[in-house]
């Protein structure tokens, strides 16, 4: 699967694109400003593809890498909860 992107952020890339193919959220500490254009080559969801995964391209091909950390993540809290009322 090829995935084109044009006029992004790096801040763009983590939050949108790269976190619709990870497990979890992916945030830019890159420090880098401004847009770019973006092609990356991705192994398809199915078993029997050979495609580049994710990891191994955001670093052959951008020159990013994506490391796991640890950090505070927003969860959304419900705190009240009723039933709806009988128009």
């Amino acid at each position: 699967m090829v995935v084109d992107s044009y006029g992004r952020s790096i801040e763009g890339l983590a939050g949108g694109l790269l976190s619709n193919h990870v497990d979890r959220p992916v945030i830019d500490k890159t420090g880098i400003a401004g847009r770019f254009d973006f092609r990356l080559e991705l192994a398809r969801d199915t078993a029997d593809d050979t495609g580049t995964p994710i990891f191994t391209a955001v670093q052959e091909q951008l020159g990013l890498k994506l490391t796991p950390d640890k950090g505070p993540v927003e969860v959304p809290a419900i705190d009240h909860v009723e039933k709806p009322s009988e128009n």
